[in-house]
């Protein structure tokens, strides 16, 4: 099957969350100046609503995705260093 190359590196949000190696999920990718659905699988299950990160294209209309966090995030929750006197 063809793959798709330009969906490698989006985001997205899982519409249907991911079982695993159980089954796959689906995911709405913003891609080619739109939105475009694909299946999506991974290594571990993700819940509806997950934000991942596609990191291969398994063919047709299919990808591997890992869940994804702003690193920015994990860095405003880091509370700040106390003050030395």
């Amino acid at each position: 099957m063809p793959q798709d190359e330009a969906v490698i590196g989006c985001m997205g949000k899982l519409l249907i969350g991911t079982r695993g190696s159980a089954g796959p999920g689906e995911i709405l990718v913003r891609v080619r100046g739109g939105s475009e659905t694909f299946l999506a699988w991974s290594e571990d299950p993700l819940p509806t609503g997950a934000t991942v990160l596609v990191i291969e294209s398994r063919g047709c209309r299919a990808v591997g995705v890992i869940e994804w966090a702003d690193p920015l995030d994990a860095l405003a929750a880091i509370p700040p260093a106390p003050a030395e006197e």
